[in-house]
């Protein structure tokens, strides 16, 4: 069974930690701990790793050292080292055009002005990955979004932050497990418009 690469975008340092910025590493790394375990310094592609398996498959739950906007070189790194073919890549992403707390899977497409996705996309020649967008909504009023994207998650979203978490596993678990088209039927319709 072909491996899966599970990658979370986002930027190093305690900095940046807690931003929205960094959604990405927090659902990867929520994702390791459900399973058990933490990511790790992986020496030969200079990331953090954790190794588990879903659904029988071998997954590879990881996120760079570098810059959001360098992510392309670790992406290639890992699906070097791993033997993961870019369609079993799998890349958590913050995303300002979809409400907060709200969840896209997505097949390929463009990388929407998103530099960890341009990143991506050049490093490894095609576009042809899975995405997990994770919605942080717009910012408020005239505040640039390259500065909200950078601030951390008010007090009232960091309450719901572990709900959301847990279902952006939810739906890593699924693509897995049943596929992109089933993971897209559960988790693209926003949460208050779901069934039971």
């Amino acid at each position: 069974m072909e491996p899966w690469l599970v990658m979370g975008l986002g930027n190093p340092g305690p900095e940046y930690a807690a931003t929205r910025h960094n959604v990405g590493v927090m659902v990867v790394e929520d994702l390791a701990r459900r399973w058990g375990g933490k990511l790790s310094s992986h020496r030969y592609t200079r990331c953090e790793v954790f190794e588990g398996r879903s659904a029988g498959a071998k997954v590879v739950l990881a996120r760079g050292r570098s810059y959001m906007n360098e992510s392309g070189g670790p992406a290639s790194a890992l699906c070097d080292f791993f033997g993961v073919d870019p369609d079993h890549l799998i890349v958590v992403h913050d995303e300002l055009d979809i409400p907060f707390g709200s969840l896209r899977v997505k097949q390929g497409g463009g990388d929407n002005g998103h530099n960890g996705l341009r990143s991506v996309r050049s490093a490894l020649g095609t576009g042809d990955t899975v995405r997990l967008r994770v919605g942080i909504g717009r910012p408020p009023g005239r505040q640039d979004p390259a500065d909200f994207v950078l601030r951390p998650f008010t007090a009232a979203q960091r309450e719901e932050l572990p709900t959301i978490l847990d279902r952006a596993d939810d739906a890593l678990e699924c693509i897995v497990s049943e596929g992109v088209t089933r993971a897209q039927n559960l988790f693209n319709a926003d949460p208050s418009e779901e069934l039971p």
